[in-house]
């Protein structure tokens, strides 16, 4: 049994962790690169374990990696070889259980917890390039190709011994099946995958999280599923309309519930805790049982979550 099912098996919720880029720029990281948080995997490395290990603190359970818009072009264009750019990949994973171990190692961290869990993420083909297609999913690639593009990152993870696989903000269905598919050159490897979505039904590309829900309910080696980097006010009706075609365990990580102005670059809102972590009250009992943050969301958003959800009743 792969160890997120096996966590689930005994819990009702696993607490998911909160954004890694913009808690970055929160303490005075400039991402403005193409590489964006894979960036700081090159220069400032210390500074994603210290972030990881703050969100354990806050009550995380499941760590997600810094490899989102990693990607082996990626750092090549950076003037880095193949072997080294395999190697922040493995790098990325290397990084989240360090922390996951320094917190470990405090027998006071452990009173009602479970040793945390490492997802390694991999984000769409779009994030690599930089230009918001990864909110679109309108590339011009065919099923095979996109395999060919996360093979080798999907290896270099797998060989860094994450716990599960976080293939996130996917924005097409295309994708999804590419994921999946190649998944399956890695038979002892399992992953959840998580799709970005434009309103309550749809995800950006514009299937329906229903249809992606039913074929991914008959993949083995996925083992949940849902929706991140999404507007919160869309999930009661996304998670409802998943749970209507799977008996997967469902995925729910939204954004902060601020607004990004891609013209301008900037966040418009409030990001309140207490409001969010309320809300994610909501999804659970909808059917959500992954459950943290995506962008704008922060180590109080992550432990506002957790004070209830580590107070439910264990299975």
């Amino acid at each position: 049994m792969n160890p997120l099912t096996a966590w689930l098996d005994r819990y009702p919720v696993l607490v998911l962790d909160g954004a890694l880029a913009t808690e970055l720029e929160r303490r005075g990281c400039d991402l403005r690169d193409p590489l964006w948080s894979a960036k700081m995997l090159i220069e400032a490395p210390d500074q994603i374990r210290a972030i990881h290990e703050e969100y354990f603190q806050a009550g995380a359970d499941c760590a997600i990696t810094a490899s989102y818009q990693a990607s082996v072009a990626g750092f090549q264009r950076r003037a880095l070889s193949q072997p080294a750019a395999l190697a922040l990949l493995r790098r990325s994973v290397e990084l989240a259980m360090e922390a996951r171990d320094t917190f470990w190692k405090n027998p006071d961290n452990r009173n009602g917890r479970e040793r945390p869990l490492v997802a390694a993420s991999i984000g769409p083909y779009g994030a690599t390039l930089a230009d918001g297609s990864e909110y679109r999913g309108d590339y011009d690639l065919s099923e095979a190709e996109l395999m060919a593009f996360h093979r080798p990152r999907m290896a270099a993870l797998l060989e860094a011994g994450p716990d599960v696989l976080a293939c996130e903000t996917i924005p097409c269905f295309l994708e999804a099946r590419a994921l999946s598919r190649l998944l399956a050159e890695f038979p002892n490897a399992s992953a959840w995958i998580s799709f970005s979505a434009k309103d309550e039904a749809r995800i950006c590309h514009g299937e329906t999280l229903a249809e992606c829900a039913a074929w991914l309910d008959r993949q083995p080696q996925i083992v949940a599923l849902g929706v991140n980097c999404t507007a919160p006010r869309y999930l009661p009706g996304l998670i409802q309309a998943a749970r209507s075609v799977t008996t997967k365990p469902l995925v729910a990580y939204p954004n902060s519930g601020e607004s990004y102005d891609l013209a301008r670059r900037v966040w418009h809102g409030l990001a309140d805790p207490v409001k969010f972590a309320t809300e994610a009250k909501d999804w659970h009992e909808a059917g959500a049982r992954l459950i943290g943050g995506c962008c704008r969301t922060t180590p109080e958003h992550i432990r506002a979550i957790a004070t209830w959800a580590h107070s439910l009743a264990v299975k």
